[in-house]
């Protein structure tokens, strides 16, 4: 029996950490991230999951053997062994198995061997790793209270104790594998990067000092302050979930940052995390955040589109932030997309689970939360239940098209959990009405032109991006257009000019008098405007669609409230007809023969019990228990890979735009592609469709060189003002 067996061995200094050392200080790291109620339980896990860098092979390969070596499975053979309890022995091995590969699928009873399932691996033979009794020693679990502590609130519903069970695997394994990358880093690398921190008490006196600078004078603004103290009224009451329901103008923002920043301090939370449905509205909220906290916030952006290299940051702060976007370890406040979020609990690697842990402990605000993937619906509520109830975080849902949320959360979730409604006066809402909404039937493409240039400006929502991309070439005068077939970079440039635009035109125009044909603005769009975009319009005109959209286009529409009356305009395309599948519109459309105020409360949440109501089966049709009624069996890793929020259906294509984006192209032909590189190109890319693609292909213009990352090569197919084209420019010599 060797002397000493090698975890790691540093290859700067030569030094050797045995696995005793590293199992013992990644145990002590599991002990420290979970809650109270698994602190052994997840030591034990730790303590476990290397055990077999005991085997002599493994011990040869570290020593410099080219041979291969499997490790991962023994320690999840022990925990079999040690414990008797089904439930207790099964967590460990999918956390103790998957701690390089992933969790596994349970597989079932007659997997062989070479099957990569946790049944099929736990056949397998190893060589001798006994010598792992000798120096280390477990803690005592208290399994019944472990057992209880699971079939809490599942009472016996199997459905529930097994997606239960599912999550809180994630989660140990969340703890484990940080744990095992934090020590490893630091033996190897030496890498102990402090947290990104803020001083809650310093920024809420930032957020208090915002909102005592506000003069109430009109009857707007005294009635946005009386919504508000409704919210702040409430922030001594303890809640799992809080519903922060504000119409449109009522200052949401600022409203959810100081109730969660006063629930932080008085709760003792470590972090408050802002999930975003859309990027830009990320880009926005950045704006908001780093102008009122400054240096009492370090701030982490978490998203696909945002790159630190990309940006100006001092050293110490890079280091620190990029280390925290792995496993959310701050102190502070993160701000990141809904996909980000639910991705992440979902998963089964541990680059993305690592940060799972982290959620724990936290304040978490869902922004516009009526935007949660309704097709994934019932495991996007449940995740949030159990990070509630389990892991000593609440949740604020903030939207001003609030959906009957405790009947959703009692219905698909859990059935006790505490949900506290914020406000619950909404008699003042009719106060933040500044449009009102009319139906204007079936209209030609010709007829809703020329009904809008009537206005000083004109926004103009469509459904589809080929109807915006018709509408904007048959429309004369000052016009924009924005749709998906746009690379974020041109829309980015586009909005300002609008803005520049809009700005100018109430300088010339004070009172939209008389404006002349030449200054009337059109504007034509596809349903991206409606979050995220703050733009100031003086008539706004909506394709049909679901109620929420609806009332989004509309917050376009007079948003600063300086007319006393404004018009929202709802169309029908003459030459489109309605079907049974779309949704939303036929639900809509009853609501506008119901409702005169179809933006009211109690329209709202008709809107959505019809919409939910129809939408049953497909609501509840993605739980990882959907094929799965046993916890032995649970497919971890098919879905993680089936979880996808964003609709697959769309691809995405990179134009060159400038000349950075032109190098970065050019270096995919000779160094490939990565990470890196694709998150740098985010904002130089469109989506389109399969079909559209391959006609491109056909074309010779889109090449990956080899890479996965598809690239616009002859811009000829491009418009700056329209996006992609599928068929190239026409030139003329004269």
């Amino acid at each position: 029996m060797r002397s000493v067996y090698k975890a790691h061995i540093n290859e700067n200094t030569g030094a050797i950490q045995t696995v005793k050392e590293h199992s013992e200080n990644t145990a002590d790291l599991c002990r420290r991230f979970a809650v109270p109620i698994l602190k052994n339980f997840t030591y034990n896990v730790g303590l476990l999951h290397d055990i077999g860098k005991f085997q002599e092979d493994f011990q040869r390969r570290i020593d410099g053997e080219n041979i291969k070596v499997e490790h991962s499975t023994c320690g999840a053979l022990v925990a079999k062994e040690l414990y008797p309890d089904a439930a207790i022995a099964l967590m460990m091995e999918y956390c103790i198995a998957g701690h390089h590969s992933g969790i596994p699928d349970g597989g079932y009873k007659n997997d062989t061997s070479d099957m990569t399932t946790l049944s099929g691996r736990l056949k397998r033979n190893f060589e001798d790793y006994s010598a792992y009794k000798e120096g280390i020693e477990l803690l005592e679990i208290n399994r019944n209270e472990i057992l209880s502590f699971l079939m809490q609130d599942c009472g016996k519903n199997i459905e529930i104790l097994v997606d239960k069970f599912a999550f809180l695997t994630r989660y140990v394994f969340s703890c484990l594998v940080d744990a095992d990358s934090i020590d490893t880093a630091r033996f190897c690398n030496g890498d102990k990067i402090r947290p990104l921190t803020a001083d809650f008490h310093a920024c809420l006196e930032k957020v208090n000092s915002k909102l005592s600078s506000f003069v109430c004078t009109t009857p707007l603004q005294k009635t946005r302050a009386l919504l508000q103290q409704q919210v702040f009224d409430k922030t001594d009451i303890n809640g799992e979930i809080y519903l922060m329901n504000m119409p449109t103008g009522s200052g949401k923002t600022l409203c959810s940052v100081k109730f969660a920043l006063e629930r932080a301090i008085k709760a003792g939370k470590k972090r408050i995390v802002y999930i975003i449905p859309y990027n830009s509205i990320i880009d926005q909220t950045m704006v908001v955040f780093e102008e009122m906290f400054g240096s009492d916030a370090e701030i982490l952006r978490h998203q696909s589109t945002f790159s630190y290299e990309e940006n100006d940051y001092a050293e110490d702060y890079l280091r620190a932030a990029k280390s925290a976007a792995e496993n959310w370890d701050v102190e502070s406040i993160i701000v990141t997309t809904a996909v980000q979020f639910f991705e992440s609990v979902y998963a089964n690697k541990r680059g993305k689970l690592r940060k799972m842990h982290n959620m724990a402990d936290s304040i978490l605000i869902f922004d516009e939360a009526h935007l949660m993937p309704q097709n994934y619906l019932q495991p996007c509520l449940r995740v949030i239940t159990y990070i509630t109830k389990y892991l000593n975080s609440e949740a604020v849902f903030l939207t001003a098209t609030m959906p009957d949320f405790p009947k959703l959360l009692r219905q698909y979730a859990l059935e006790n959990s505490q949900i506290i409604d914020l406000i619950d006066n909404t008699s003042m809402f009719c106060a933040f009405q500044k449009c009102k909404y009319q139906l204007l039937g079936k209209l030609r493409a010709e007829s809703l032109l020329e009904k809008s240039m009537n206005y000083p400006s004109s926004l103009i929502i469509v459904n589809k991006k080929k109807s915006a991309k018709k509408l904007f070439e048959l429309c004369g005068g000052k016009k924009f257009h924005l749709s998906t077939y746009m690379t974020a970079y041109d829309r980015e440039i586009i909005i300002r000019e609008i803005r520049d635009e809009l700005k100018q035109l109430e300088i010339d125009f004070p009172d939209y008098k008389d404006v002349p044909q030449d200054r009337r603005i059109t504007i034509i769009s596809t349903s991206l405007i409606e979050a995220g975009v703050d733009l100031d319009i003086y008539t706004v005109f909506r394709e049909l669609s679901g109620l929420d959209s609806i009332l989004q286009a509309g917050g376009r529409c007079n948003r600063e409230g300086k007319r006393t009356q404004a018009e929202v305009y709802i169309f029908e395309f003459d030459d489109e007809n309605r079907t049974l599948q779309d949704m939303k519109s036929n639900i809509t459309s009853g609501i506008l023969d119901k409702y005169e105020d179809i933006s009211c409360p109690e329209s709202i949440k008709e809107y959505y019990a019809r919409l939910f109501f129809t939408k049953s089966d497909a609501l509840k049709g993605k739980t990882i228990t959907r094929n799965c009624s046993d916890i032995s069996c649970i497919p971890f890793a098919e879905y993680a890979r089936d979880f996808e929020l964003i609709d697959s259906g769309t691809i995405s294509l990179v134009v060159p735009r400038d000349e950075q984006s032109r190098e970065i192209i050019d270096s995919l032909r000779f160094t490939g592609g990565d990470l890196g590189i694709a998150r740098r190109l985010q904002k130089y890319t469109c989506s389109i469709y399969q079909k559209e693609l391959d006609d491109l292909i056909r074309q010779h213009v889109v090449d990956d060189f080899g890479t996965g990352i598809l690239c616009l090569t002859n811009t000829d197919y491009y418009d700056e003002n329209t996006g992609v084209t599928f068929e190239a420019k026409d030139y003329f010599v004269c």
